[in-house]
């Protein structure tokens, strides 16, 4: 298989784009020119690092490594050398001249003065709806079909997120849209070995949720299972590359990248990320947090918090108390992250069906002898999560701290993943499903957390993802009562906050439906793709 070594390599693009006239007759072809694919921090260099240490420029650190160059980039950061002392206003002065700054978003545009929600979020989709990227401009990642994105800050694809989204595009027919975003990270899948977690050069180190095979099971509703053998090829290099090194682990050698090696031999995964360097989009806060970590921590590098907070970039929970380890009375905070020494539940859930599905892939294209290999390292994983994961006493699953080698403290709504895939027998899920009601549901749907850390992954925000997981997870086996409470205070809640609003928003306050959700290192954004989606797929069960 071809790998992607990233930021190393120049790229020749050559996009040619067919343009159909009335007539059909007539095509032109459209040459896009040579440039390379750097992130920002090679791309803009000296006048990255000042400009995202300066918090008085921008309040977002993703705000720079989003613009877009003007002219030519030797010669911007020839002047810049020249004026780098200046003042901050001059500086930024300079910044607006020179490039194409995405500044506050137009909000209005994610609003209407409609009362109709559903028509609302119909009309969204032409507002997040992105063509296909026709040359390569500053940090952003082109890719050959149209795609939606989030929303707000979010002005790229995102992995996890486009799944939510196609839920929702599914009720609306929009099948071709699906169909090109499917496209679109199979793309990425064979141009750089995995799916980054967005197509921005800063996420060229880590992925996101493996959400791919969820998105190829979907089409297949639409298309027919003929769509397994259509991407099987993809299938199977989003598992290779989430399992790489696994014939490389011992008992004395147990972990490598996203892979460990359990005591009893099975492979479980982690979250991770190859680069160990504040993160581009987030420069400032991670050297904030690594700094406050070093000071307290013996034998702690910052170059391990930046991995931990990468890693929990790359499980779309970042941040949450799940990552952090407690201090002496139960608080949790961001500085003690260590997330690459946990294995997460939904993480393992994932990958169980991503070997699921390549099993069923395998045989329709023809080849039983792969499909049974798959059906076998699947029932190994489900027996591992069986065993690692499922904490009898809090009859929930658990994220493992395979260091410790014990499970973490945390209970978060990633423990209803399992029932998701239907991985535990009917009691365990019984016990699951009431767990889930006197831990996490609230008066506006289910809570990641229970935990009041002030991160955005806990208390009091629910998220759309995490609402459709629970629906849906509780559907398949028969738990019907709570299923569909915790659809309708979803739904009444999405409708309450658009009444109040016209909004639909990235996440929301569960526990007091009075206040806007919070916390992070972001305002809350509206758009917003998953809340749409899910809000549509959950109104019309």
């Amino acid at each position: 298989m071809r790998r992607f070594q990233p930021y190393s390599i120049l790229f020749f693009v050559i996009a040619f784009i067919s343009i159909s006239c009335k007539d059909k007759s007539k095509e032109e072809k459209v040459l896009v020119q040579e440039i390379s694919i750097l992130p920002p921090e090679q791309l803009y260099g000296d006048l990255f690092y000042d400009i995202q240490q300066n918090e008085n420029l921008f309040s977002d650190s993703k705000t720079f490594v989003d613009a877009l160059p003007k002219r030519s980039l030797d010669s911007i950061k020839s002047e810049y050398s020249n004026i780098k002392d200046s003042s901050n206003t001059y500086i930024l002065q300079f910044l607006k001249q020179n490039f194409h700054i995405p500044g506050e978003e137009k909000r209005q545009e994610y609003k209407t003065d409609s009362s109709a929600i559903d028509a609302h979020i119909t009309k969204l989709w032409s507002v997040l709806k992105r063509p296909a990227d026709r040359k390569i401009s500053g940090t952003l990642i082109p890719l050959p079909r149209p795609y939606i994105v989030p929303g707000g800050r979010f002005r790229e694809i995102y992995y996890w997120d486009s799944y939510f989204t196609m839920l929702g595009l599914q009720v609306d027919g929009e099948i071709e849209m699906i169909q090109q975003m499917v496209d679109n990270f199979s793309y990425l899948i064979n141009e750089y070995g995995f799916i980054p977690n967005g197509n921005r050069t800063y996420y060229l180190s880590r992925s996101q949720p493996p959400f791919y095979a969820l998105m190829v099971d979907l089409l297949a509703e639409e298309k027919g299972d003929s769509i397994y053998t259509s991407f099987l090829s993809e299938l199977e290099k989003e598992y290779r590359f989430w399992m790489e090194g696994e014939n490389q682990l011992s008992e004395n050698n147990s972990v490598y990248k996203r892979v460990v090696r359990m005591p009893n031999g099975s492979i479980l995964n982690r979250y991770y990320d190859n680069k160990n360097t504040p993160r581009p989009e987030s420069y400032r806060e991670d050297l904030k947090t690594a700094e406050a970590a070093v000071k307290e921590t013996d034998n702690l590098t910052k170059e391990q918090v930046y991995r931990d907070l990468r890693a929990a970039a790359e499980s779309g929970w970042d941040f949450s108390s799940r990552w952090i380890k407690p201090d002496e009375n139960g608080k949790f905070d961001l500085k003690d992250i260590h997330t690459t020494a946990i294995l997460p539940i939904d993480l393992n859930s994932l990958l169980y069906h991503l070997e699921k599905t390549l099993a069923k892939a395998y045989l329709i294209s023809g080849q039983p002898d792969l499909s049974k290999e798959f059906k076998e390292l699947a029932e190994i994983r489900k027996k591992a999560i069986d065993k690692y994961f499922w904490n009898a006493s809090s009859a929930f699953y658990k994220d493992y701290d395979f260091v410790k080698q014990e499970q973490t403290s945390v209970i978060s709504a990633a423990g209803i993943y399992p029932l998701f895939f239907e991985i535990p027998t009917e009691d365990k899920a019984q016990k699951a499903a009431e767990t889930l009601k006197t831990e996490l549901l609230k008066k506006g749907g289910i809570v990641s957390t229970p935990n009041h850390s002030g991160q955005q992954w806990d208390a009091p925000n629910g998220w759309a993802p995490l609402q459709w997981i629970s629906y849906k997870a509780l559907q398949n086996y028969q738990i019907l009562d709570l299923a569909d409470t915790i659809k309708d205070r979803w739904i009444n809640l999405n409708e309450k906050v658009y009444k109040n609003t016209y909004k639909m928003t990235e996440k929301y306050n569960v526990e007091d439906l009075s206040k806007e959700s919070g916390g992070g290192e972001y305002p809350t954004q509206d758009g917003f793709g998953w809340s749409n989606g899910v809000y549509k797929k959950l109104t019309s069960e």
